[in-house]
Formats: C-alpha cells, structure tokens, sequence
C-alpha cells in the first residue's frame, strides 16, 4: 500500500487464505512496522469498500443479496449487509423495549422468525449454533447439511463455546453425540474439525 495503489487481488489472496490466528498476526505485525491499524489503512486505501466478495463477483453483496432474495428474507437480510452499525454507548431503551416487544407480537409471523433467529444468532452464537446442532443430530435421521455447515463455518471461530454449550444442554459431549449419529470418513473428518483429542467420548 503506503501511495503506490493497491493491489486488491494480492490483499484478498493473502488475507483469505489465512486463518484467524494469521491473520491477527498479520494485524500486529502491520502495526509493529508501520505505527498504524491494518484494517483502517485498508478501509482507506480501498475507499471503505474492502470487501472480497465485490473483487470476486464485480458487485457487492448488498446488490447479489437484493436480486436472489424476495420479501422477508429480502426484508431482513439486504439492511443487514448493508446497514450502518451503530456502536456507541447510548441505547433509547423506550425504542429498545418498544422493538423487542414488536418481536413477540405474532410468534407465527415469518419475518418476525427469521428476525429472532438473526438476533440470537447474533448475540448469543453459541446458543443458536447449539440448538442447530442438536436439531441435525436428533432428528429423524442426521441432517448432515446442517451438521457440516456448523461445524466447518465456526470451526476456527467459536466452536469450543458451542461444545461447551453443547455440553452443558444436552449432558454429553458433542463428540460423543457426532460418534453416534454418523459413521466412515465422514464421522473422521467431523472428529478433526471438532478436536476429539480435547474431549472426553
């Protein structure tokens, strides 16, 4: 970077094929040498629009998201990759409680669903990934979709909270509940994302 254009194709190259740990290392490194944060010398010299989805795809997210999504997932799912985030200390809790009370208005209301699931799994991942899990396994037969999806997407992020949580509802270990609903090299592959030598079957 430092004036002499950016090259995003390399930034993505590098950055995306690391995991968080790198990637964090990378940050401090960045830091150490130049006195300043990676990620707002990104933001600037990428005019705030660093996203690797629009270098790829030539559009933005908010655009893909807006064409391949109709009503309330539409509704919900464009101000969300699209909204100003809010991040201060000050909260109109009148505004606050008259939204949450919104939220419980009509438990059968689509939009509203999709709205509570969005918010738990925003604020308490490990819950909402839990009940995901516990749902796949339990169920009538695995379903192998949701199992896969959990446990590869948040494999780095947050999957020992969610084993915990996982532990603590369901009085067994997530290993223990992944050795007994699946089998063969998936079950294998499943036990080394999750990290089998850490747990107790």
């Amino acid at each position: 970077m430092c004036g002499w254009g950016t090259d995003e194709e390399g930034i993505i190259g590098i950055l995306a094929h690391r995991n968080g740990a790198q990637r964090k290392l990378i940050r401090e490194a960045y830091a150490a040498a130049y006195g300043e944060d990676l990620l707002k010398e990104l933001e600037k010299e990428l005019s705030g629009d660093f996203l690797a989805y629009h270098a790829r795809y030539k559009k933005s997210l908010e655009e893909d998201v807006a064409y391949h999504t109709t009503g309330d997932f539409r509704k919900l799912l464009v101000p969300l990759v699209s909204a100003f985030r809010y991040e201060g200390d000050e909260v109109d809790m009148i505004l606050a409680k008259s939204e949450a009370k919104d939220l419980k208005a009509d438990p059968n209301d689509e939009y509203l669903r999709f709205l509570r699931a969005t918010i738990k799994c925003l604020t308490s991942p490990e819950k909402y990934y839990e009940k995901t899990l516990r749902l796949a396994i339990n169920g009538l037969g695995t379903d192998e979709w949701a199992l896969t999806r959990v446990i590869v997407t948040q494999a780095e992020v947050n999957l020992q909270r969610i084993k915990e949580e996982y532990h603590k509802r369901n009085s067994v270990t997530l290993v223990h509940a992944i050795t007994g609903d699946t089998s063969g090299d998936y079950e294998k592959f499943l036990l080394a994302l999750v990290g089998k030598e850490n747990e107790r079957a």
